[in-house]
């Protein structure tokens, strides 16, 4: 992994020990965490003074930071997997773990692209929606390109809602269902399922409206840098408890 500039100490496996307070403190964190995480292999076992007594040296401290690092770009559950991974001397399974993380962000990037496209087409002229009266599910099946039966199955999976027809209980859709369909069809041509697109179509509702969630997008784009950035950072204090484990 490269030297460091991170490491601070000439030998972090044999230097003063410290104790589980003092490193718990220096992460607001409580001692029983710390012995949590021990026990549950995201720390190195702890050495014992002659009366049993846990204590730490600067190894255990950069392995929390590594931890406590990486958790926000993978998720608790993920940084506990690396960690128990880089402890077990299995880096090749660490590094597994990352590599599908960076790939979860990828894919989430490639859906925002999507829904922007989407989005545009929707409320561009192209757009199938009525202007005015509410439609059937035939002529909307065809004005879709799609088989009736497709919008029955969206509706199954909760992408579109339609109301009925008072009179001959037939599906009715609304100016909103439309919309709705016709962002499922835009994301479905872009090759994703409906459970990858039914969170979109419930931010576009609880947003109120194509517009509404266009502003929403900003927000997105945060999160996705947000979790880049924190990827790196784990990556960072990672390769430096690396370096420590193995110089």
């Amino acid at each position: 992994m490269g030297g460091s500039a991170a490491i601070s100490v000439k030998n972090p496996r044999t230097s003063i020990g410290t104790r589980p307070a003092d490193l718990a403190r220096e992460h607001n964190l409580s001692t029983q965490a710390v012995r949590n995480y021990e026990a549950e292999g995201i720390l190195p076992p702890a050495t014992r003074t002659p009366h049993g007594y846990r204590t730490y040296t600067p190894l255990h401290a950069l392995a929390l930071r590594a931890f406590l690092a990486l958790v926000p770009g993978h998720g608790r559950q993920v940084a506990s997997s690396i960690m128990r991974a880089v402890n077990d001397g299995a880096d090749a399974e660490a590094m597994l773990l990352i590599d599908r993380s960076h790939a979860r962000l990828l894919r989430d990037r490639e859906t925002l692209a999507a829904v922007e496209k989407a989005l545009a087409h929707v409320d561009s002229g192209t757009s199938v929606s009525p202007a005015r009266a509410d439609v059937f599910i035939g002529p909307l099946a065809h004005r879709l390109g799609i088989q009736p039966a497709t919008l029955r199955k969206w509706e199954q999976a909760g992408l579109v809602c339609p109301g009925r027809d008072p009179h001959t209980g037939y599906r009715v859709y609304a100016a909103a269902d439309v919309r709705d369909a016709e962002l499922v069809q835009q994301l479905r041509r872009g090759g994703y399922l409906l459970e990858q697109i039914s969170p979109v179509i419930a931010e576009l509702r609880a947003a109120g409206g194509v517009e509404q969630l266009t502003g929403l997008l900003g927000q997105w784009h945060a999160r996705l840098t947000g979790r880049g950035r924190a990827l790196l950072t784990g990556a960072a204090l990672l390769d430096a408890y690396l370096v420590a484990v193995d110089p």
